[in-house]
């Protein structure tokens, strides 16, 4: 956090009922969660609070990417985070789905029936003052179920928010987790451990990804910062962060074929990028945004766009770099000016139709509510389009791949024939069967060619001539 939030307003109160509890805990030698604590293994006695005078914390980073859906709210809790109206807040959004705010999540509901079910398994975490560094959505059911007490481990007397922030990571990427970070809220956790000083390897080992992996993931990240920016309209309305949460292997695929095309074709590269953008907020599958290639708008989109689409490019644009804060480079293609006006409209048009009915006119609901429509026919036919010759492409490609495979095929049969020969446990008559039957398809195959070709290359003429049959010598 930029800023802490300070104390809570029970914080003492919280305090002297830790320590008579950890008294007893010490005294009776009772269970101990073990974390991760400044770079050391470190043994937390737990105890039992009740569950209604612990404090969610307002700085966990399972809600960052949600907590902006709500501006009024988020700006509740920022103000007062330990009032009632910002921790009613919080509880609000450990229960949403992170990709709609507002929509209980079915993963919650599974976690608060497992604790009805079998009670609490794992204890969270605590500060002496009562502020959960992790278990606050366990603490949030607890409460939906009116069960009085959670178990807690509860962490030193001099931890900062530093600690509470690295034991909710390293306790939320063990492998026993219950509930993952959400997409969105992942990319956030690892931009903000890059931000602190660590170095991209050793944030790459604790999720458990390659560091490449890790790069895009943040690449990623900026182009998802960047889109929200370009939704802005002049009357406020913006996309958010939660708005991109169901995108992941769309966004993934996005950035790895635009880093494999950017060092040939950094032009091309930018209108690949734009172009599945496009089809991003228009909620397209990931299939159908594998077919936007650096040749889809000027091939199949451009030639169809209607009127409201229509953009004609004035000036040198200007394209932001994703992740890099206001370096932009100078956008040197027409086509690519006029892609990249097609997904600001379109961002800003997803963004009026997210505000609340009653900070919209009736006149920005119906343009933007034209224009995605009509965004949504076009790129329909175009994504068909796309379609059909990339199947076209692949059943021009089919019959050389297979030959290229039973070719692979042959080659290892020949190392394995030396071999079997060597040792003496060739099986002659079932070599013979084998090469009958390869010569019974070659024959058919040889058949198929005498009619496609009136002027065979050397390889179909070598076929004709070696494919022959012992009764077509008779």
């Amino acid at each position: 956090m930029s800023t802490t939030p300070g104390s809570p307003p029970l914080a003492e109160d919280i305090r002297a009922l830790v320590a008579d509890r950890l008294r007893e805990a010490e005294l009776e030698n009772a269970e101990k969660l073990t974390v991760e604590y400044r770079g050391a293994q470190k043994h937390l006695y737990v105890i039992a609070m009740p569950t209604d005078m612990l404090y969610l914390n307002p700085d966990t980073h399972r809600v960052r990417a949600q907590r902006t859906s709500n501006p009024e709210r988020d700006a509740e809790l920022t103000q007062d985070p330990w009032g009632a109206a910002g921790q009613a807040y919080l509880k609000d959004l450990l229960s949403w789905r992170p990709s709609a705010p507002g929509q209980i999540d079915p993963d919650y509901e599974q976690l608060r029936d497992e604790l009805k079910t079998f009670g609490q398994r794992e204890p969270g975490v605590i500060t002496r003052e009562g502020i959960l560094a992790n278990g606050n959505t366990r603490c949030a059911a607890l409460r939906d179920l009116g069960v009085p007490d959670i178990r807690v481990g509860v962490l030193p007397e001099t931890s900062t928010w530093d600690d509470i922030n690295r034991v909710e990571l390293s306790l939320q990427l063990r492998r026993d987790k219950r509930r993952d970070y959400s997409y969105v809220n992942r990319l956030i956790t690892i931009d903000e451990q890059i931000a602190s000083g660590r170095k991209e390897e050793d944030v790459a080992r604790d999720f458990n990804v390659k560091t490449i992996t890790l790069q895009r993931d943040r690449w990623v990240y900026g182009l998802i910062k960047d889109a929200i920016a370009r939704s802005r309209t002049s009357n406020g309305a913006m996309l958010a962060l939660s708005d991109f949460e169901e995108h992941q292997e769309k966004l993934r695929e996005l950035s790895r074929d635009y880093f494999k095309l950017k060092p040939t074709d950094p032009d091309a590269a930018e209108r690949l990028k734009e172009s599945r953008l496009q089809m991003v907020v228009l909620n397209y599958a990931k299939t159908s945004l594998r077919l936007a290639d650096e040749g889809f708008f000027a091939e199949y989109l451009a030639p169809r766009l209607p009127d409201v689409l229509r953009t004609e490019a004035t000036g040198e644009a200007k394209v932001q770099i994703p992740g890099l804060p206001g370096v932009e480079v100078a956008d040197s293609s027409t086509a690519t000016k006029q892609v990249v006006a097609i997904t600001d409209a379109l961002l800003r048009a997803s963004a009026v139709q997210k505000l609340p009915p009653t900070e919209s006119s009736a006149s920005e609901l119906s343009e933007s509510s034209e224009l995605l429509a009509s965004a949504s026919a076009t790129f329909e036919t175009a994504v068909e389009l796309a379609g059909r010759n990339a199947t076209l492409r692949k059943k021009k490609s089919a019959v050389p791949d297979r030959l290229s495979d039973a070719t692979e095929y042959i080659d290892q049969a020949v190392a394995e024939f030396a071999s079997a020969r060597a040792t003496g446990v060739l099986d002659e008559d079932a070599f013979d069967d084998a090469l009958e039957a390869l010569r019974d398809s070659l024959l058919k195959l040889a058949r198929q060619a005498a009619r496609a070709f009136d002027s065979p290359g050397d390889g179909v003429a070598w076929l004709l001539a070696s494919a022959t049959h012992p009764a077509d010598q008779a």
